[in-house]
């Protein structure tokens, strides 16, 4: 299984104590995650705000090492998400972001989200 992640999805290990990886490891069993270049670079630009949120997305930024990174044509980073998980260039896509995962459900892209305070699932098209 291959997996997009969202800033939203790597900056939750501080914003609500998400353990995400071990999370992933715990519901996708062996998987592959990557992360769109555009969302590394907003990661980055968040982080240099500083506050809760700028280390949040420090940590973000971290995280997404462990990723592969993948360039995309889009610029703007749910429309990069969506084009990677409508190509099929990756099964599911790792949001808490709303908007983007009615988005992707409609157009039958399974979504792993959180659930409840700290441990994550997989909704279904």
């Amino acid at each position: 299984m291959r997996v997009a992640m969202d800033a939203n999805a790597l900056m939750m290990p501080v914003e609500v104590g998400v353990r995400l990886f071990e999370e992933l490891d715990r519901i996708a069993g062996d998987y592959d995650a990557v992360v769109p270049d555009c969302v590394v670079a907003e990661l980055s630009k968040l982080a240099e705000g500083g506050g809760e949120e700028g280390k949040a997305a420090s940590v973000g930024a971290d995280l997404a090492t462990r990723c592969d990174a993948v360039e995309t044509e889009e610029p703007y980073a749910d429309d990069a998400l969506f084009e990677l998980a409508t190509d099929g260039d990756v099964d599911a896509v790792v949001t808490n972001d709303g908007p983007l995962k009615e988005r992707l459900l409609g157009a039958g892209v399974p979504v792993i989200h959180l659930r409840g305070r700290n441990q994550l699932t997989i909704t279904q098209p």
